[in-house]
């Protein structure tokens, strides 16, 4: 992704000199499609946070140049839940047909282990440091619990200090592998993933299909990820955090039916199922038939 007007202009003539039968733009580079054929591009929008989060004229160029001009140059909009779906309409006039609900796909190496003996302390893990992700709340919630909260990202001096405050018994890795990421999963009791904001949030379903128990933020796109199988909670209210954390701990049959229906919610997303919603889509874009059989775009 390149930085500054003159990059980014680089970029989208560059995607245009590539321009194909179908041409496809996903990823926070929405500006690839200011001069591709409209009828032929297809635009994944993951979320409109930044739009939320920016104010005045600096939210105004970036809705120009983000989403109202790319809107303009595409006939076909993919979103990743129907809250992205939304929130997108909200800020943008967009045809409801022209929007298609397509989650990510879960990685086939996300697949069922059976938890180990629980040794010492719960593992709770919590995947992902971001102001969004709630970090401060979870370690109020989780004062004086027995659980060692395991830490997927780099928190700030402002959250370590916490931490150190709070008394919290922590584990904090940084950029892990997708496989150290697996194990994290696999070590792990439960997850906790209180999210302020998510356009879908796939550690939810990535904990469902390794079988831990997960409690969700009940904001946002987590609800539709959840699919009714996370202990979901208010993520403003650290009482309600830590409400969600002692039902998990102390009630072992409600843990042993999350994980049994997150399996099942969980197979909603398998990869073969997303790629055909996206092959779908491509006939669209290219002019053909939808619901028949095409070489080119086949699942």
């Amino acid at each position: 992704m390149s930085r500054g007007v003159v990059g980014r202009v680089c970029d989208a003539i560059a995607a245009w000199s590539n321009r194909s039968e179908v041409n496809h733009v996903l990823g926070d580079v929405h500006y690839m499609a200011w001069f591709l054929p409209r009828k032929r591009t297809v635009l994944t929008v993951l979320d409109c946070v930044t739009l939320e989060r920016l104010t005045g004229w600096r939210r105004r160029i970036f809705w120009l140049l983000w989403y109202w001009w790319p809107l303009r140059r595409c006939d076909h909009v993919t979103v990743i839940s129907t809250y992205s779906g939304e929130s997108l309409r909200r800020w943008v006039s967009v045809r409801p047909e022209r929007i298609h609900v397509i989650p990510p796909p879960l990685s086939s190496e996300f697949k069922p282990a059976p938890p180990g003996p629980r040794v010492g302390k719960t593992r709770l893990l919590q995947v992902g440091t971001a102001p969004n992700k709630n970090l401060p709340r979870v370690l109020e919630a989780i004062q004086g619990l027995p659980v060692l909260l395991v830490i997927v990202g780099e928190p700030d001096a402002a959250i370590l200090a916490r931490i150190d405050e709070l008394g919290v018994e922590s584990e904090i890795h940084g950029a892990l592998s997708r496989e150290d990421l697996l194990e994290q999963y696999r070590l792990s009791d439960f997850i906790i993933f209180a999210s302020t904001y998510e356009g879908f949030g796939l550690p939810i379903i990535e904990a469902q299909a390794v079988g831990r128990p997960v409690i969700a933020g009940d904001v946002c796109a987590m609800p539709e990820a959840a699919g009714g199988a996370a202990c979901m909670v208010d993520p403003f209210r650290v009482e309600a955090i830590r409400a969600g954390i002692v039902r998990l701990l102390e009630d072992s049959d409600y843990a042993d039916t999350l994980v049994k229906r997150g399996f099942e919610n969980a197979r909603r997303y398998a990869p073969e199922r997303i790629a055909g919603e996206y092959a779908e889509v491509y006939r669209l874009a290219a002019g053909c038939e939808t619901g028949k059989a095409d070489d080119r775009f086949t699942a």
